[in-house]
């Protein structure tokens, strides 16, 4: 009997010598955190989808805490709003930025990209885009397999099935940049809004050379210039066969969409041109 009790009392001298040292050493080596980190987080919208570099909206407003510059650090899916309640606790101002939206950059459809082999495999973006240059044999175009759609989690994306090609969904889109990541290619980039939505860029990432790049999409880039030549703001430069449109330079005065040889640059949520209500009445008359 007196074995046991001994054991005991050994093993509790024991346990009590171990939570004497975990005390003094969590004493010790105690990392007392910035109230205002919680204050923070709370206020953040808790998608924790990365699309402020960080892993999850808790580092984030770690980040934000640690070094008050809010130049760099952004969260896009609060936008503005939570920036300036963030901005409020840190006891500092922020610059408002310019919304943005996720744009797909290419108009390889079906019927513009028609299909010259068949894929069967993985139905993935990224181990298609290891195998082969695509369906369409456009190696810059849409794989069409969704990726992502896959790694939105904002239900902002889908595929429209009949073109082909994915749709980003304006009103739920929160530029968290997901799907830019998600893209092998490369094909969707993250753009101002614009006022009113309206918004203009080249829907084409096709470097290759013109003849080439039109034998496997009709409305492809095909590098010309004439959009370079004709924008009054230099809002406009071409690399390597291929246009683009500073969203930052652009003024939205669509004379560049007009020149476009091959429709390649897109103009969204403008409304119809006098001219195209003209030529519609002459054909209905």
């Amino acid at each position: 009997m007196s074995i046991i009790v001994y054991s005991l009392l050994a093993l509790g001298g024991v346990a009590l010598l171990f939570a004497a040292v975990i005390y003094f050493v969590e004493k010790k080596f105690k990392v007392v955190e910035d109230p205002r980190i919680d204050e923070i987080q709370e206020i953040l919208p808790g998608a924790n989808c990365g699309g402020c570099g960080y892993p999850g909206c808790r580092g984030f407003a770690e980040a934000i805490v640690k070094t008050g510059d809010f130049n760099a650090l952004f969260c896009p899916v609060g936008g503005n709003d939570v920036a300036k309640k963030a901005a409020a606790i840190m006891g500092v101002e922020v610059q408002e930025k310019a919304p943005q939206i996720a744009v797909v950059r290419c108009n390889g459809s079906h019927e513009h990209a028609p299909k010259k082999v068949t894929y069967e495999g993985a139905t993935s973006c990224a181990f298609a885009h290891m195998l082969f240059a695509g369906e369409s044999t456009c190696p810059y175009g849409c794989l069409g397999c969704g990726d992502c759609v896959a790694s939105c989690t904002f239900d902002a994306i889908y595929m429209n099935y009949e073109t082909g090609l994915p749709v980003i969904v304006e009103d739920k889109c929160t530029s968290c940049g997901a799907c830019v990541k998600a893209c092998p290619r490369g094909i969707i980039e993250l753009r101002n809004k614009g006022p009113k939505g309206k918004r203009i860029f080249v829907c084409c990432i096709n470097k290759e050379k013109g003849a080439i790049a039109r034998k496997n999409c009709s409305v492809a880039c095909i590098g010309c210039g004439k959009c370079v030549k004709i924008c009054p703001y230099e809002a406009i430069t071409m690399t390597d066969n291929l246009a683009y449109i500073s969203f930052e330079k652009c003024k939205l005065c669509r004379k560049c969409v007009s020149e476009c040889p091959t429709s390649a640059i897109h103009e969204i949520n403008f409304p119809p041109r006098k001219t195209d209500v003209k030529n519609t009445n002459e054909v209905e008359a």
